[in-house]
């Protein structure tokens, strides 16, 4: 603790009341809420383009308690915060999900100890219209950071071929995140269609290294392309931290860079001196895009992946019992 600091009052941000910044986000994050909060400031530039005016999921972690992720605005939420009230079929009830639009939201969370911000791929007036088209890989276990790398490249190969191009960034954890950003052109199902065969047409170029295969056990050690981040989805932001030893960030990178870096070399200590001053996202990511027809067609080929694992899940399920009968 400095030196005659109250760890319980008296600083401010943008007019947010700061409480208890000295203490530690969890036993291993090597990080403070101080840290949190001043990294936060330091990068709110950069990270509200990609949270203005999308419903906000957030990760806290609260002293004491199991970290939690959250869609409702708490109940004592500022009035100056904005919401959006949508409704969750699955839960059958309105949510109002926050929306950071600003630095002193951002502080505000900041300050409730929401460490992870995971904003919806479409915008608050119709979240299942999304900006980007994205794809999530996910290495195997034990895999190192240049099984991902690898598999990113094809990834590449796959957009290129097509005549697209797509920006790329540490998801903050093992993985790598791909955004394309794409026009208002095609409604979501085939959006959700073209980014299925864009992860078929990724996996094609090297099976040896990459799959689509959703259920786990039948992916081989290969890296996974996810192919599932739409109609409704939240992807972590750029810039975000993540609750994870030493507190990584999803850090945007040149494609070139993939193969020299690896996941813990940003943090929220070590991002901003990485950064000097760019900001990379922005500077990375093309144009929106309009998808080609013959990838929203070949995609309307493809199962959706969990609907395809939970009839194959039953399938399994029904030999095992009949095996043993």
């Amino acid at each position: 603790m400095t030196p005659g600091r109250d760890p319980g009052s008296g600083e401010q941000r943008d007019g947010v009341a700061l409480t208890n910044l000295d203490q530690p986000l969890s036993p291993d994050a090597g990080a403070t809420k101080r840290d949190l909060v001043d990294y936060l400031d330091a990068v709110a530039d950069l990270m509200l383009p990609g949270l203005a005016g999308r419903p906000l999921t957030v990760l806290r972690v609260l002293r004491g308690q199991e970290p939690f992720m959250q869609k409702n605005a708490p109940k004592y939420t500022p009035d100056w915060v904005r919401t959006v009230a949508i409704w969750a079929e699955s839960s059958r009830r309105e949510i109002h999900y926050p929306v950071c639009d600003d630095r002193r939201t951002l502080m505000w969370l900041a300050n409730q100890r929401a460490v992870e911000y995971h904003p919806t791929l479409g915008l608050a007036d119709n979240i299942y219209r999304p900006t980007h088209l994205v794809l999530d890989l996910d290495p195997p276990s034990g895999a190192d950071f240049a099984a991902v790398a690898a598999v990113a490249q094809l990834v590449r190969r796959a957009l290129s071929d097509c005549g697209l191009a797509g920006a790329v960034k540490t998801s903050g954890a093992k993985g790598i995140h791909v955004f394309v950003p794409i026009d208002d052109a095609a409604p979501v199902d085939d959006v959700a269609g073209a980014t299925r065969a864009l992860a078929a047409r990724a996996a094609a170029l090297d099976p040896d290294i990459a799959t689509t295969a959703f259920i786990v056990e039948d992916r081989g050690g290969k890296v996974f392309i996810d192919s599932t981040r739409a109609g409704g989805a939240t992807v972590v932001a750029a810039y975000s931290p993540r609750l994870r030893p030493g507190t990584p960030v999803s850090f945007p990178l040149d494609w070139s860079d993939l193969d020299r870096v690896a996941p813990g070399d940003f943090t929220v200590h070590t991002a901003i001196g990485a950064l000097a001053g760019r900001d990379p996202w922005a500077a990375s990511m093309p144009k929106p895009q309009r998808l080609p027809g013959d990838l929203i067609e070949q995609g309307r080929t493809i199962p959706v992946a969990r609907v395809a694992a939970m009839h194959e899940g039953k399938r399994r399920a029904r030999a095992r019992r009949a095996k043993e009968g």
